[in-house]
């Protein structure tokens, strides 16, 4: 029997998603063990082995998995916490400050004691280097090699872990930054060595260097992880090779996946491992209302990101983590500190507020028992009655509620003066206040209007929460998939094997070089196909995407717009040319296509790059329906709870609680519905339906709550 598992690894618990051919998928968390995540990997897959109607011995279970698809936090953690490994850079003489001077852009102009971001590399080791290339590729000044090997002594002398290589130029001719790197291998082949042309060969010099020490500075540390996970996987009886047997793939920033042997030389290609393969997955959920869009948030127990997708996730192709610039392409994910373990504090001018800080997995909230003192989002959802102590996690993690009001009382009520429910009423307002203004930035401040777009709602505590940032938004209907506390780890099973290449090409529209471009573009689809059928990905299941970021003359950014096959295959320049224009609207509001202008007909438009995506499409799982039945839920009933109700007419001086119906999740069925206020508890997560609000249950499982009186945007309802 074949097995296929999920697995995301966050900053307070590890999720797993676990299929079967033919019988129904198994939701499994555990907690993680941030100094070495493996741990928690390897002690989950043993937990589910045991889980089920059949459970098995471990060594047969773990030969019994034919895939297992992996996200991880390492590097996105390594990157936070500045903890990875000594690295020296390697570049042209006279720029090594480049990578402290950036693109010369404060980032905050009004605030003159911003100060910048510490570079990755200390500047006594960014060394610069004799030679130089034009902006052609042409030598002008030959490579001084004696030069890069004083470089490499001062690296061995210094202890440096990472080596990365960035000349001016290079993206035109590659040849001496091979030509350094040849010497690098050879002298440290300890060393953990990025090269931008390998990882970026693109125009513009800041980028490039950023993105490649990025790559080196967390490289080492994944690289350990990867090999860990390898071993303890191995141990257990997982082979992690392709072919029939196990095979381990990568979640990378792109929504894609790749193998761990393209992780560990790419690893910034996974600093938005962990999340990356929720907005996919929300769109499947979304599809079976009949919705091409949606937003996509997951409340974890550290952060919460947030995600547009409009019929396909939408991709950024670059962005920043810790305020370092890296420019692969990435999902345009919106993330902020604010999950279930996110800690309440008064500042200076005594103000409520909620995170960034976390108190993570461990010690974790005060109500976990584990030695945390301080107030968590999570602790306040306890004393509102939105979690119940003993069925937290299904009984297996029992929650303090005396020790959450202790920390709520101490933290917040006092300083306050203000009585604990209030306190905690206060805490959640807060958090709900902050992801509905994550939702804006991914939204409404990239001209998309929240209402006309479904909330697909996940984590463990997103459904707690989605009522009021719904409320804050406007939002008249969301989505609370099956598997919304793991939805990440469901999404990497959903996942297809995705390469990014980009090639710079500067060129206004109307004086393409076609034969030139085409066979650029040729190059590139044919090492797309070389990497997919080394994976195994089967000709049919192979396809590449073209696109071109252009931009008008004089402009100072350009757009990346999706290139018709057709057009190009024909070279059509009037529909490129119209594509270009109609993406430019969208983000910008306004296009120079006016009658008679010169943009109209290409003139004043200039290709910078190309890019192709290599998509190696892979099996997925598939959504078992189930058959409506009547809509009157009370086998479900489990009883009454006294829940925080938001919506209250009390006055503001008080905090209404309410005793309101409280539902098991696991025993609703298709056609289930339920009318706000309401809970509903699952094992791994708890749905709060508010008074502003109906729920059904589709034919998926998933619970869709839509505003009442509104029961027009759920089709079934509908129809």
């Amino acid at each position: 029997m074949s097995l296929k598992i999920g697995i995301d690894v966050g900053g307070t618990f590890t999720d797993f998603f676990y299929v079967r051919k033919g019988q129904p998928p198994i939701i499994h968390k555990v907690l993680s063990t941030p100094d070495d995540p493996s741990v928690a990997v390897v002690r989950g897959l043993e937990e589910l082995a045991q889980i089920g109607d059949t459970p098995m011995p471990v060594q047969e279970f773990f030969a019994s998995i034919e895939t297992i698809v992996h996200g991880t936090t390492v590097s996105t953690n390594t990157t936070l916490t500045r903890t990875g490994a000594k690295s020296g850079l390697i570049t042209t003489q006279g720029v090594r400050d480049a990578l402290e001077m950036r693109r010369g852009i404060r980032e905050e102009q009004y605030n003159n004691r911003y100060t910048n971001v510490e570079p990755l590399v200390p500047r006594y080791l960014r060394i610069g280097v004799e030679g130089r290339l034009d902006r052609n590729g042409r030598e002008v000044i030959p490579l001084n090699l004696e030069e890069v090997r004083q470089a490499v002594e001062l690296f061995k002398k210094e202890g440096v872990e990472a080596v990365s290589i960035c000349f001016m130029n290079a993206f035109a001719n590659p040849e001496h930054e091979q030509q350094a790197a040849e010497l690098v291998r050879n002298e440290m082949p300890f060393a953990y060595l990025s090269v931008s042309t390998d990882l970026l060969p693109s125009i513009r010099f800041y980028e490039r260097v950023s993105t490649t020490v990025l790559n080196s500075y967390v490289g080492p540390k994944l690289e350990h992880y990867l090999n860990q996970l390898k071993d303890r996987l191995q141990d257990a009886g997982f082979s992690g090779k392709s072919g029939t047997e196990g095979l381990l793939l990568i979640m990378q920033s792109n929504g894609g996946v790749m193998t761990p042997e393209l992780a560990r030389k790419s690893a910034a290609q996974t600093l938005l491992s962990g999340p990356s393969s929720g907005p996919g997955a929300g769109l499947v959920y979304a599809k079976v209302h009949g919705q091409n869009k949606c937003i996509v948030v997951d409340m974890g127990g550290t952060s919460f990101e947030a995600a547009l997708v409009v019929e396909n996730p939408i991709v950024a192709n670059s962005g920043k983590i810790d305020r370092h610039h890296i420019a692969l392409p990435m999902l345009d994910i919106h993330t902020i500190g604010a999950g279930g373990g996110s800690i309440g504090w008064i500042d200076e001018g005594g103000l409520l507020r909620m995170g960034p800080q976390s108190a993570g997995a461990d010690p974790g909230p005060a109500c976990y028992q584990k030695g945390g003192r301080l107030p968590t989002t999570t602790d306040a959802n306890l004393i509102l009655g939105f979690l119940n102590p003993d069925f937290f996690a299904g009984g297996k993690i029992r929650l303090d509620m005396d020790a959450a009001r202790l920390a709520v009382e101490e933290h917040i009520a006092k300083p306050l003066g203000m009585d604990i429910e209030r306190a905690a009423a206060g805490m959640y307002r807060i958090a709900c206040t902050n992801m509905a203004q994550g939702v804006r930035e991914i939204s409404i401040r990239r001209g998309f209007d929240p209402r006309e777009f479904p909330l697909v709602v996940a984590g463990g505590a997103g459904p707690i929460h989605s009522c009021l940032i719904c409320d804050e938004l406007e939002i008249p209907f969301q989505i609370i998939p099956r598997e919304s506390s793991i939805l990440c780890a469901v999404g990497m099973l959903m996942s297809d094997i995705k390469h990014d290449f980009i090639r710079t090409f500067v060129s206004r529209l109307e004086q393409l070089d076609w034969a030139k471009l085409e066979s650029l573009v040729h190059e590139m689809e044919n090492e797309g196909r070389r990497l997919l059928s080394q994976e195994r990905i089967p000709e049919k299941s192979q396809q590449s995407n073209l696109k071109f970021d252009c931009r008008y003359l004089r402009q100072y950014h350009e757009v990346s717009f999706n290139v018709p096959r057709e057009a190009f295959r024909k070279r059509d320049i009037e529909l490129i040319i119209k594509e270009f224009h109609a993406e430019h609207n969208r983000l910008y509001g306004y296009t120079l296509e006016e009658a008679g202008t010169s943009a109209a007909k290409g003139a004043g438009i200039e290709i910078i790059n190309v890019r192709v995506q290599a998509v190696g499409q892979t099996e997925k799982p598939q959504p078992q329906e189930e058959t409506a039945g009547d809509a009157d839920p009370s086998e479900a009933l489990k009883g009454k709870r006294r829940v925080y109700v938001f919506e209250s007419e009390a006055p503001e001086s008080d905090v209404d609680f309410q005793e309101i119906p409280l539902y098991d999740g696991h025993l609703l069925r298709s056609g289930h519905r339920i009318s706000g206020p309401a809970m509903i508890e699952q094992i791994t997560t708890a749905i709060y339906v508010s008074n502003a609000f109906d729920c059904i249950c589709d034919p998926y499982g998933s619970l869709a709550l839509f505003r009442k009186g509104r029961e027009d945007l759920v089709p079934s309802l509908s129809t």
